[in-house]
């Protein structure tokens, strides 16, 4: 599987009392979907999987795939503590029809490069499904190094992986040793380097809210080469990035986003706060000007 585009990592709709809100879930998808991205994750972070039982994260796995039926691919994301949990997570995607899977470090243990590896091929045997891999240390507190990269390589499934490290140095290294691995951007405020050095594509959170902008980006850089257009536009984006990053605030911010698009994106699940109101105010005015901004760039959202 080639992973070209735009990725959204799809929320989960509450209503107040923290169920799912089935038609507002119906809404994203058909809002994403008629946006133009290019596949669908569920069960990322963003879709605030830590914060699910199995029973629902399985649930959630069947609804989407009934949502988004045939119209883009849809990647499920394996992430748990338990190598166990995280294989019966694959074995559910496969049965409803994942195109692909999310495989990601296992948190709180401090794993070893080839203790993720056997981690990742363990789950890959259970579904034998594309994958990208997800690293991310910031969370996980540990690197997929080479000698993980080494092992996993080998296998035609691990065809991808979003990095989120945030290191320059990591996007060199991937580029130029693992052309194998196809890079996808997990870090927003990097997306130019990423395209510059070879991403197809970008999994990008904000693109629930704003898939304007990103496939915007996307198509400047990784489609046309224009990485002046592109400067651009990633100029005008720098600010949301901004304040999607600080305060530890990611999931209401991106949550609040989908609200201004119409759709009750509901609260986040404990321990989890919505945004109060300066805060609600504060990305109002960045959405706005980013809009207003990327508007006005020749070929933009041509």
């Amino acid at each position: 599987m080639r992973f070209e585009g735009i990725y959204t990592p799809l929320i989960t709709p509450y209503h107040t009392d923290f169920t799912l809100n089935e038609a507002a879930l119906a809404e994203t998808v058909d809002h994403l979907v008629a946006a133009g991205v290019h596949g669908i994750i569920v069960a990322g972070t963003t879709g605030e999987y830590y914060a699910q039982s199995m029973e629902e994260r399985i649930d959630m796995m069947r609804r989407s795939r009934s949502l988004i039926g045939d119209r883009v691919p849809m990647i499920v994301g394996t992430g748990a503590i338990r190598t166990e949990d995280s294989i019966l997570f694959a074995q559910a995607a496969k049965e409803v029809g994942a195109d692909a899977l999310l495989i990601a470090t296992p948190p709180y243990a401090y794993p070893t490069g080839r203790e993720i590896a056997l981690h990742a091929l363990a789950v890959d045997r259970a579904a034998n499904l594309p994958v990208m891999l997800y690293n991310y240390p910031g969370r996980m507190s540990v690197n997929m190094d080479e000698e993980c990269l080494d092992r996993l390589g080998r296998s035609p499934n691990f065809c991808a992986i979003k990095e989120s490290s945030g290191d320059p140095n990591r996007l060199h290294m991937l580029a130029r040793d693992y052309p194998h691995i196809a890079l996808s951007c997990g870090m927003d405020d990097q997306a130019l380097e990423f395209f510059a050095w070879g991403a197809r594509s970008w999994v990008c959170a904000g693109s629930n809210f704003a898939p304007e902008a990103h496939i915007a980006l996307y198509r400047a850089c990784a489609i046309d080469g224009d990485f002046t257009r592109g400067r651009a536009i990633m100029s005008a984006m720098l600010p949301l990035m901004r304040v999607l990053e600080q305060g530890g605030k990611f999931i209401q911010c991106i949550k609040h986003g989908v609200t201004l698009r119409g759709i009750d994106a509901g609260p986040p699940r404990k321990p989890l706060q919505p945004l109060n109101k300066d805060d609600k105010r504060a990305l109002e005015e960045v959405i706005r000007t980013m809009n207003t901004t990327i508007a006005n760039i020749p070929g933009a959202l041509s």
